[in-house]
């Protein structure tokens, strides 16, 4: 077996018989090789952006249908390519509102510091980087592996200092209604069902979960007078939208939740979708 170190390491950004669109084909022959998990397939190459360029690869995951935008750079990640990949990123999002995107970064050379400057960016842009190394394994082959060196980060909903200030029941019974905490207890049945080490957490501005008395808040919850607002921490799925659009329920998506309302009889009418919605969620 050949071992990396053994063989001679290639730079690509000064070598004249390899260049971008050779890597770029042995990515749209076999998505998978860059690492980024699921099954991906090529959607476009050479992507046309109106007034801003074109678009290496354009991937997608078969199953969930989200849409990665690929850039290649050989040599060093720099300050445009940082700027080109964001832009190329933001035109697909708007153009389909419908999938989920992620902006992917390609490089031979991704320096600690450019590494720090696309980590300002995780959190607020789905980004992932990766760092290509290029290996000649003889006259006619060339190796080419992918490390990923900042991943795309989960956005969820994390407790500060002031949001996990501790109330009680009596706390929420006030912000909204008895019943609307009862339906708080309904989901807690639900979640049950699939994890029996969960209970409710009152905190000051929403009703969280606690699991052997952790929180672990992948759903919280917000008693008002009238409904209950269940925001459930999940990526979003074009099948899951459509089930809910199928449905009465009042439900939207927004920072990484669905946000669903729901009245007394919403959840024994609909305890499978929110069921599935839960569990996908805890899983997650």
């Amino acid at each position: 077996m050949i071992k990396l170190k053994e063989l001679e390491k290639l730079n690509l950004s000064t070598n004249n018989d390899i260049n971008e669109n050779w890597v770029q084909q042995q990515i749209a022959n076999n998505p998978s090789i860059i690492g980024i998990g699921g099954n991906l397939i090529l959607k476009d190459k050479e992507r046309v952006q109106r007034k801003a360029g074109r678009l290496d690869l354009l991937l997608q995951d078969v199953e969930t249908k989200k849409r990665y935008e690929v850039e290649i750079q050989l040599g060093k990640v720099d300050e445009s390519h940082i700027i080109r990949t964001i832009e190329y990123w933001d035109i697909e999002k708007k153009r389909y509102p419908q999938y989920e995107h992620c902006a992917v970064i390609i490089a031979e050379d991704i320096t600690s510091r450019f590494l720090n400057v696309i980590g300002l960016f995780n959190g607020f842009i789905p980004l992932i980087a990766i760092q290509m190394s290029a290996y000649k394994v003889s006259e006619s082959e060339v190796f080419l592996t992918f490390t990923k060196v900042l991943d795309e980060m989960d956005l969820g909903f994390e407790e500060d200092e002031e949001t996990k200030e501790i109330t009680n029941r009596d706390y929420w019974v006030k912000c909204g209604t008895k019943q609307t905490v009862e339906i708080a207890d309904s989901i807690l049945d639900i979640i049950k069902e699939f994890d029996s080490n969960f209970e409710l957490k009152y905190n000051k501005y929403y009703i969280g979960l606690a699991q052997n008395g952790r929180a672990n808040n992948f759903v919280y919850l917000k008693a008002q007078k009238k409904v209950l607002v269940l925001s459930v921490v999940l990526k979003q799925n074009p099948e899951i939208q459509k089930k809910l659009d199928d449905t009465e329920l009042d439900a939207e998506y927004s920072n990484n939740c669905y946000r669903i309302r729901l009245d007394k009889d919403s959840v024994s009418k609909h305890k499978e979708l929110l069921k599935e919605l839960l569990e996908l969620s805890y899983r997650r």
